[in-house]
């Protein structure tokens, strides 16, 4: 079961990863390079930063072990490495239900075949009785 699998994740690098998706500037970037390495100058070239803030961006990156940076003679070549976002998708997953029950509801509810349901759901946490 999928939960079974989230809970053996590694809580601390699952973090990372979406630490490191969080920033839309790194998102850009892990795109880019899915085409193939680049030089840090090339993954610069279309920011209007320098390359210290790439660099800085690069290394969340690097933390969350989402590229890997290897030395070729004077440039450092940035490659994506896509198996810590497999552990995102992983858990991720496990709600995708919740999105699909929805949209079919509001699907269903768009094409006449089902009356609006107004039932009032409490959160999970919701505690009757207790005071915040």
């Amino acid at each position: 079961m999928v939960e079974s699998f989230i809970a053996a994740q590694q809580p601390a690098a699952l973090d990372q990863v979406f630490h490191a998706l969080s920033d839309s500037t790194r998102r850009a970037i892990l795109r880019d390079i899915t085409r193939g390495e680049k030089t840090v100058g090339e993954i610069a070239g279309p920011y209007a930063m320098s390359l210290a803030a790439v660099s800085k961006h690069l290394d969340v990156l690097e933390r969350a072990s989402l590229i890997r940076r290897e030395r070729q003679g004077s440039h450092r070549l940035v490659r994506l490495n896509p198996k810590p976002l497999q552990s995102a998708q992983d858990w991720l997953a496990f709600y995708e239900q919740f999105w699909s029950d929805n949209l079919d509801r509001l699907k269903d509810f768009l094409e006449g075949r089902t009356e609006p349901n107004f039932e009032n759901k409490q959160p999970a946490n919701h505690h009757p009785g207790k005071k915040k």
